[in-house]
């Protein structure tokens, strides 16, 4: 019984280690890199493939600041379009620019009108500048009330530096003129040019804000026609009407150099503030030009926050508040203004401030923006040059 037990266990084993044998024989040879091909029964001639997995980049953040060259900077409008919907008018506009382009786009200030995300702005931006090679510009997005052509949802300004000198004087920049009406706030700017030795034909770019696109819709004719060689732009900043009714500002070609690299004018006939001057003349060889900081709530220290991080936005490329030339507060309520003078004294030069323009927009990139800070400001500045 013992031996028939032995002989059944020594079968039993001889068999297994013929199975284990033919098994061996069959297994696929593993490659150099550790892979077994697995053969697909339906067909024992074709490997199976390991499919490709694409992950995208992730796109370059857009800077906080550049530098330009005072004397090669240039102003360009896009035209209005209906066709499509916000990210459809973005890649087109931005297209548009990118071929029109006579040097290097330093910085876009978009403004953007009905419901679509602001984010996608910035997120095409930077993705068709990448894809054309082209350095990324500095950037502002700005939700208004309404643009001058039905089913328009994007118009963007266009800071360009171009290749050859077409400012050998410097330029101008001049505040925004609050006035009850575009043609008036035009006036304003007229006036403001005579101070600082300049005519209409000077101006390069202009900008018009207003309380009511219905009430200003000879707007574009009469910024074309009283400055006939200037890129135009205006819009509705908020859908319900704000005051004031218009706010036009500019910036202009120097017909002659300035006794300083910058100099502070307050024209007459114009209001004087302590909290900004009328007139920036530049003739600095660098600016440096930000993109917007944002303020994330309406208290002291929220808006303190977003100058402090403006400050750091200039001082990475050269530049600080006591060389600023200009500025642009961006405000989602009006209630808010007197608190941010109040802070920004403690931050701009008081004794010469720069050139200003604050005012009430719909929104801003993020929903709990309370307000944004844009800047230009020269480099190697010195008080000196005061």
């Amino acid at each position: 019984m013992y031996v028939s037990r032995v002989g059944l266990a020594l079968a039993l084993l001889v068999f297994l280690g013929s199975g284990s044998l033919s098994a061996q024989k069959k297994k696929p040879e593993s490659s150099d890199d550790g892979y077994i091909p697995q053969v697909l029964p339906e067909n024992k001639h074709k490997k199976q493939k390991k499919e490709d997995t694409q992950v995208l980049p992730l796109l370059p953040e857009l800077p906080n600041s550049v530098v330009a060259d005072t004397d090669k900077l240039s102003f360009e409008v896009t035209p209005l379009s209906a066709k499509g919907l916000l990210s459809q008018q973005t890649r087109e506009t931005l297209k548009n620019l990118l071929h029109s382009s006579r040097g290097t786009i330093v910085k876009l200030r978009a403004f953007v009108a009905g419901s679509g995300d602001l984010r996608r702005v910035t997120e095409l931006t930077a993705e068709m500048f990448t894809e054309k090679h082209q350095p990324l510009p500095a950037l502002s997005v700005l939700q208004v009330g309404g643009l001058p052509l039905a089913g328009a949802q994007i118009v963007m300004e266009a800071t360009e530096m171009e290749k050859r000198v077409v400012n050998p004087n410097g330029i101008a920049f001049i505040s925004g003129q609050s006035a009850s009406s575009i043609s008036q706030s035009l006036e304003h700017l007229k006036t403001a040019l005579r101070g600082a030795g300049l005519e209409p034909s000077d101006t390069l770019r202009i900008t018009c804000f207003v309380s009511s696109l219905d009430d200003e819709k000879s707007g574009h004719l009469l910024m074309s026609g009283n400055f006939p060689n200037a890129a135009v732009n205006y819009v509705q900043m908020q859908r319900e009407q704000v005051t004031p009714a218009a706010e036009c500002e500019a910036v202009a070609r120097l017909r002659s150099a300035p006794s300083k690299a910058v100099n502070f004018l307050n024209p007459a006939g114009l209001d004087k503030s302590p909290n900004y001057s009328q007139v920036a003349l530049v003739n600095s060889p660098k600016l440096v030009i930000t993109g917007t900081q944002l303020a994330f709530g309406d208290q002291e220290n929220d808006l303190k926050l977003a100058f402090e991080r403006l400050e750091k936005s200039l001082a990475g490329s050269g530049g600080s508040f006591s060389g600023l030339v200009m500025s642009h507060v961006y405000l989602t309520s009006s209630g808010i203004a007197n608190k941010v003078r109040s802070v920004r004294t403690g931050y701009y030069n008081r004794e010469q401030p720069p050139a200003s323009t604050m005012l009430p927009f719909e929104a801003l990139p993020s929903l709990d923006a309370q307000m944004g800070l844009d800047a230009i400001a020269v480099t190697s500045w010195s008080s000196g040059q005061h």
